[in-house]
């Protein structure tokens, strides 16, 4: 029945390594159960309700997915979104964190109407092929660079902004460690690699003092959920400020949406042959459902989440991956510091060897047109530099645009890609206007 429904034979996997891609997946990205009600609990919501909030809508939105799209994808509340939520709706314009869930809440319902009228699956097309092959490559930079955060390899620096950590840190050799072991392994083809080098970090790390067994009881019923409930303000939501925090919210989760299926669509086989994704409207109704219930839970802005490039590149391929991410996030709710107790040192080098994977796409680009290289090249540096692949995107699309134009070529613009032009430059002045 599952490989029916899921088409496991159709795309050459097993339910083993669905399964093992699934548990993948949910360790890259397990920390947004402790990272989110953090980000979120400095406008006053109960951590611990939103602690089951993210937990729920990121178990929602990934079976949405994985039953909607038969995607390897999972959906959770994104990160630079809930920083938005927080530190600027709320926190700087002084706004409820009611009138901020109101507004994700009308950005889920503009994303349903988008995606069931075909906008968002236009644009997708709209896309160049030589921006969609540099969006890959810079996911890859930028979640090697999180990895090398996460590991204590890369911190910040006053001089030049970054630079190189304490190399003698228990986290960076936790992190070496796994790496090593992930690199022999896929050197030898032995299946579930990735899991492997993180359980071998994770002891490391208990063996260097940096990760702990759990003392208290495993076992515990998720905090209540109902202070945030369905807790929308509608009172002042025919406002200049509403419009832009909802087309802020569009914009970036769309084309971070965007970027992140492309990715994982390209390393996975699942654009054919004249660039088309054909599952990618099932995602996007996916994501905008997602996000509707999300607001509705009490949690920011859903998205698709890149992590789940780590499942794929542990041989997830199907919807099924997602359904075993989703399973993982059910028992975390009642066994949360059981799962929690993983460093994120352990898990940065699943996210270098991921980046490694994820540049692949580099070699599809031709360099001898420099309409099309120098595009490529700004969607690839500004992902990684500005951590967004929705900047990423813009300043790629932008300059595509503006390059083709200005070398008469325009006759290789369409229509579409116009008007997608002119609408990220009306996103540029907003911002100009808002953070300005």
């Amino acid at each position: 029945m599952l490989s029916k429904f899921f088409k496991l034979k159709e795309r050459q996997t097993t339910v083993r390594r669905e399964l093992m891609g699934g548990v993948v997946t949910f360790l890259t990205m397990s920390y947004i159960l402790v990272v989110n009600p953090n980000v979120l609990g400095e406008t006053g919501m109960d951590r611990g309700a939103l602690f089951t909030a993210t937990a729920l809508a990121t178990i929602v939105g990934t079976l949405l997915m994985a039953f909607l799209a038969n995607l390897p994808v999972a959906q959770a509340p994104g990160m630079g979104l809930n920083v938005f939520f927080s530190y600027t709706v709320v926190l700087t314009m002084g706004y409820s964190w009611q009138f901020a869930l109101t507004a994700v809440f009308i950005e889920g319902l503009a994303f349903v109407l988008l995606t069931v009228f075909n906008v968002r699956e236009l644009i997708v097309k709209s896309i160049p092929p030589a921006i969609k092959h540099a969006i890959p490559v810079g996911i890859g930079l930028f979640i090697t660079f999180l990895g090398l955060q996460q590991a204590g390899v890369v911190v910040k620096n006053d001089a030049t902004l970054v630079g190189i950590g304490n190399l003698s840190s228990p986290n960076v050799w936790i992190a070496v460690i796994g790496l090593v072991v992930m690199g022999v392994l896929f050197a030898r083809k032995v299946t579930g690699a990735i899991l492997i080098g993180i359980l071998a970090s994770t002891a490391c790390g208990v063996f260097l003092g940096q990760a702990r067994l759990p003392e208290e009881s495993l076992l515990a019923l998720p905090p209540d959920i109902r202070p945030i409930l369905l807790q929308f303000e509608w009172g002042n939501i025919f406002t200049l400020d509403m419009l832009v925090i909802v087309f802020t919210l569009l914009f970036v989760n769309l084309f971070d949406t965007i970027g992140t299926l492309i990715g994982i669509a390209l390393k996975a086989g699942f654009i054919d042959k004249d660039g088309n994704f054909p599952q990618v409207r099932r995602a996007l109704l996916s994501d905008a459902l997602a996000t509707t219930a999300g607001a509705a839970l009490g949690t920011s802005t859903l998205t698709s989440y890149i992590e789940s490039a780590s499942g794929v590149a542990s041989g997830g391929r199907t919807g099924l991956t997602a359904v075993s991410v989703a399973l993982m996030f059910a028992v975390a709710l009642f066994f949360a510091p059981l799962f929690l107790m993983i460093p994120a040192a352990a898990t940065a080098p699943a996210l270098i060897i991921v980046g490694l994977f994820m540049i692949a796409t580099v070699a599809q680009l031709s360099f001898d047109d420099i309409t099309e290289a120098l595009p490529a090249f700004l969607t690839i540096v500004v992902i990684p530099f500005t951590a967004s692949i929705a900047q990423g995107i813009i300043f790629g699309m932008l300059s595509f645009v503006v390059l083709k134009a200005l070398s008469s070529r325009y006759r290789q613009l369409s229509a579409p890609m116009c008007v997608i032009a002119a609408l990220l430059l009306l996103k540029v002045v907003l911002d100009c206007l808002m953070y300005g």
